[in-house]
């Protein structure tokens, strides 16, 4: 479970993130929405693990590859911005956030009107 510091270290992380790949995705991929989904704190708030949902879903790789080119400078930036917060700037790792294909492949399906397996 997590404690109430890791909670609110999520939240910041989450807040800051959110609007560096916001102004990444704007500059270098034009018509591709990055946004954070969740965010999970390592109990001594040294590893950061970043979900990023990305639409269009086509772009997720393309995507992803951009955030690890930049991983250093996102970093440095989200620095910056939380310096007066937290006293270590964890490490950053990101993961792409399939929910939205999960979604999209459940939609295909219902409107497929495909065999119910359970019968």
């Amino acid at each position: 479970m997590e404690s109430t510091r890791q909670k609110k270290m999520a939240r910041l992380i989450e807040r800051e993130i959110a609007e560096i790949l916001r102004v990444l995705g704007s500059r270098d991929m034009p018509g591709t929405l990055l946004s954070v989904t969740k965010v999970r704190v390592s109990p001594d708030v040294a590893i950061a693990r970043v979900y990023i949902s990305i639409f269009p879903t086509a772009k997720t790789s393309e995507a992803m590859a951009l955030v690890e080119e930049n991983k250093s400078f996102i970093r440095r930036d989200f620095g910056h911005l939380a310096r007066h917060q937290m006293r270590i700037i964890p490490e950053l790792h990101y993961y792409a956030d399939d929910s939205i294909e999960y979604e999209e492949n459940i939609d295909r399906l219902l409107r497929e009107g495909g065999e119910n397996p359970i019968q």
